[in-house]
């Protein structure tokens, strides 16, 4: 059996009862999805708008409108406050981690930056995956938006998985993980 180049492979599986594992897992999800849009660029360039970009395209779009939005969703409603928490606790030293505050920040923002980069990346995916024409002008300006949007969540992710995943995670005991994957499972509405 051949493999398209313009495949997304499955990620390592993580469970809701371990929910660092499984932002984690995630991460590794958003990376094959960006190297998928990226090998969707030189595929347009050198084979144009086939049904493999098609698909490709399709199944970006399923990442980044489905997936994506929820595990931002997760950050803000689990990673970011702990960050927050640290940023502002008083330790033995008596102060806390202003840093890890101000990355919280950051993240937060970044998340709204994606979020408006993806608007803009997002409509020639769509005309693709339904079968539009890949007409030179405008692909120009398609590449510059995918590039910014790339660009921008490989700058995220980094600094999620070096700092902000690991602090957060040191920070949650058993039963912290326990609720943060019942509310992550709820809201996608699987049942444990």
């Amino acid at each position: 059996m051949t493999t398209s180049p313009l495949t997304l492979h499955a990620a390592p599986a993580a469970g809701f009862d371990q929910p660092f594992e499984m932002l984690d897992a995630c991460h590794q999800r958003v990376r094959r999805s960006l190297a998928l849009l990226q090998r969707l660029e030189r595929h347009l360039a050198e084979r144009g708008a086939d049904e493999q970009a098609r698909q490709a395209a399709g199944d970006i779009l399923r990442y980044f409108d489905l997936a994506a939005p929820a595990h931002h969703e997760d950050e803000e409603r689990h990673v970011l406050p702990l960050l927050r928490r640290l940023g502002e606790a008083c330790g033995d030293a008596g102060a806390g981690r202003p840093d890890l505050h101000r990355l919280a920040e950051r993240l937060h923002a970044d998340h709204q930056r994606m979020a408006a980069a993806w608007a803009l990346a997002r409509p020639p995916l769509q005309a693709l995956a339904e079968g539009g024409a890949w007409p030179a002008g405008p692909a120009e300006a398609a590449r510059a938006h995918w590039q910014a949007f790339t660009a921008l969540y490989e700058d995220h992710l980094a600094a999620e998985d070096e700092v902000a995943f690991p602090a957060a995670a040191a920070q949650a005991d058993a039963a912290a993980r326990r609720a943060m994957g019942e509310e992550m499972a709820t809201r996608r509405g699987v049942r444990r």
